[in-house]
């Protein structure tokens, strides 16, 4: 059993975490009509009074507009006082995970997002490393990113997942650590629950927005630590060819940070990752407020 934290938030009010449970007729637990979050947080090591989580206000506003999708008008601002008190409630030791979800908790059984009551609640769990730190084996997956045509991607819709799932189960059993899915042209999208990065030839190149990938917050601050490093990066369409003969590739994440790519099927990468190492080390320190020019990235929440 995963060791979640004692607190949940649930039905408007801080209750133990096995107190909090649902219907079985539920209206999001038959057509996915939810949204979710994550985010991570971790003691501070030079005030162990200080609780720091990574980016709060930009997961805040991220799933607020999910919400949107759902015809659920959440404020960001509710979001962050609550995930503040949520920490406060639980005053975790180990790093841990923080899973927010908004949901249609109406029990109709209609599939419609009118005249159907929604709600928001808070879980969270101890977690360490997601994915291997020395890195991963991946396969490309027969499974086929959505299409924003089709399906709202500028949102963590929790039915959406049910491909993140059925491409990781098929990886695994596949022999492989993760799946790398193609869009509907063919081209690199995204893994099952992170984004993708290559360098080649010094140039950092990931998939750009229009390639129906998911508007990840740890994407976005990779994107802004190259620029501040002064690495060369293009946000453009990725052939799978490309991954192959890349020198490096690496997957990022709030589960999974910044996780390098050891072998792409049949593919071995190259052993050394030197930028991605840079990377990786460089958001370990911001995360754990040891960059001043990041200060802004990370909320301090002071444990009564």
């Amino acid at each position: 059993m995963e060791n979640f934290l004692p607190i949940a938030y649930f039905n408007n009010q801080f209750v133990p975490f096995e107190e909090a449970n649902i219907s079985i007729a539920t209206h999001a637990l038959h057509y996915g009509t939810a949204a979710f979050g994550g985010l991570r947080g971790i003691r501070n090591p030079q005030n162990p009074q200080e609780i720091l989580l990574f980016r709060l206000d930009r997961h805040c506003r991220r799933l607020s507009q999910s919400a949107k999708f759902l015809h659920y008008d959440l404020p960001a601002e509710k979001i962050y006082q609550l995930i503040v008190d949520f920490v406060k409630q639980n005053k975790p030791h180990k790093p841990f995970y923080i899973r927010p979800l908004v949901y249609s908790s109406g029990l109709g059984i209609a599939p419609r997002l009118h005249d159907l009551e929604k709600s928001f609640l808070l879980y969270g769990l101890i977690m360490d490393d997601y994915l291997s730190g020395t890195g991963v084996s991946c396969r490309i997956s027969s499974w086929t990113r959505q299409e924003d045509r089709s399906f709202p991607l500028r949102g963590k819709i929790s039915a959406g997942y049910i491909t993140s799932a059925l491409a990781k189960t098929e990886a695994k059993e596949s022999g492989f650590d993760e799946a790398i899915m193609l869009n509907t042209q063919g081209k690199i999208c995204e893994a099952t629950g992170m984004n993708i990065f290559m360098v080649r030839n010094g140039i950092l190149i990931t998939p750009s927005l229009d390639q129906d990938i998911l508007e990840g917050i740890t994407r976005d601050s990779v994107l802004v630590m190259a620029r501040d490093m002064g690495i060369p990066l293009q946000e453009r369409i990725i052939d799978k060819s490309e991954l192959f003969i890349a020198d490096e590739v690496f997957l990022c994440g709030t589960a999974a940070k910044i996780t390098p790519i050891n072998k792409i099927e049949n593919y071995n990468l190259p052993t050394s990752h030197p930028l991605t190492d840079k990377l990786k080390e460089t958001l370990s320190a911001i995360t754990l407020d040891r960059e001043p020019k990041y200060r802004d990235w990370v909320t301090k929440i002071v444990l009564d």
